[in-house]
């Protein structure tokens, strides 16, 4: 065997780096950036910036994206846990660099500081430890400082007067709610919540065998209400499940909230559900929860308590631009549990979608200009 001389290895590794060197320069002159493809590259919402904000007190940012993989709340399918991976995975074709919307005139991702925070490392053994720790969480990142880029609202609601961030979640089963409206509730007081659903989910907290088993996703509204971090100017929209009684309905209206059907959509359209809900909620600080299972199953399966004859996502996504403008101090997409999906990811994909509008509805001041215009257009037409 014949060696190199201990002279020469210099001169050797000199030769194999200028060739790497070579290599590298070579893509980059012929092909540019190494740049992620929809189907390429790590996990992260519409290919956002990923970090973990929870361990980097040093990142800041107007909205944040944050997973809850909690699902050990639930009363029928569970599977929720796996919900943030899935909407990430069905936001694949999302990309802040084509992120511009027809339907909404705007690109969210350039008015905006929006980053992936990633998930809180959450409990799937001890509910009342997993709670403590979604709320930890939501307050630790509600305290960062904004980078100021996003449109300023949320001053002049702070008890502070202090602009604070904002977050979209991504559940997770509906139970996050509780830990998040005693966070948002430190900052801002009572809360007005627009709640989209096909359950009321305000069943009285008394029943179960323990203080904690109480706590589950169809009670946490009731809790909030008796911990008074609601106001009584919330609203659900798309409800449609069957109930043990009309009592419940009186305990919804004394919890503060007032009633859109999934059949209203048919007698009143769209344009007075959204003119109802802008009344209802009015100037007040609000936040928005969403329950994938407000969609009609036969467009979004996945979820852990379907029921049908609910809206289509396009019903629903114009509500939503039509909601532009409110106080809006938070937002969530829960329940998608892809276990129940079909092969083609359909609910990930649809609950992405509608995470993207909920972004958008965090930044702009009102409704698109073009969707009113295109109305008056269709009447003058007839």
């Amino acid at each position: 065997m014949r060696y190199l001389p201990l002279a020469l290895l210099p001169v050797v590794y000199a030769q194999q780096h200028a060739f790497e060197t070579k290599q590298q320069e070579l893509w980059t002159t012929k092909y540019g950036a190494q740049t992620d493809l929809s189907f390429t590259g790590p996990l992260s919402y519409s290919h956002l910036p990923y970090t973990r904000c929870l361990d980097d007190s040093s990142t800041t940012f107007d909205i944040a994206v944050l997973g809850m993989p909690f699902d050990t709340a639930t009363s029928y399918r569970p599977g929720a846990r796996f919900g943030p991976n899935a909407i990430r995975s069905g936001s694949s074709r999302q990309n802040p660099a084509r992120g511009y919307a027809l339907d909404w005139m705007t690109n969210p991702y350039t008015r905006a500081e929006v980053i992936d925070c990633g998930d809180v490392p959450i409990s799937p053994y001890d509910n009342a430890l997993a709670v403590d720790q979604m709320e930890t969480a939501y307050t630790t990142l509600l305290a960062r400082p904004v980078n100021g880029t996003a449109s300023a609202r949320t001053a002049k609601l702070a008890r502070d007067g202090v602009e604070h961030p904002r977050i979209l979640t991504l559940g997770g089963d509906h139970t996050i709610v509780l830990p998040i409206l005693r966070s948002l509730y430190q900052v801002y007081g009572p809360i007005s919540v627009i709640h989209f659903d096909a359950h009321i989910d305000t069943w009285p907290s008394g029943g179960g065998f323990s203080t904690q088993s109480r706590v589950n996703h169809g009670t946490y509204f009731t809790w909030a209400f008796e911990e008074g971090l609601m106001s009584n100017t919330s609203i659900h929209a798309g409800i449609r499940n069957k109930l043990e009684g009309t009592e419940l309905i009186e305990h919804d209206e004394e919890i503060g909230f007032e009633l859109i059907m999934a059949d209203d959509i048919d007698d009143l359209g769209t344009d007075e559900i959204i003119k109802h809900i802008r009344q209802r909620i009015g100037n007040s600080p609000v936040y928005l929860s969403f329950d994938i299972d407000t969609i009609d199953p036969g467009q979004a399966p996945a979820t852990g308590t379907p029921e049908p004859a609910g809206w289509t996502s396009r019903e629903t996504k114009r509500i939503l631009r039509g909601l532009a403008g409110l106080n809006f101090v938070g937002a969530d997409i829960v329940e998608v549990a892809p276990a129940y999906d079909d092969a083609g990811e359909t609910t990930g994909i649809l609950a992405a979608g509608l995470a993207d509008d909920f972004l958008t509805l965090l930044i702009v001041d009102e409704p698109p200009k073009r969707q009113v215009k295109r109305r008056r257009t269709l009447a003058d037409e007839l």
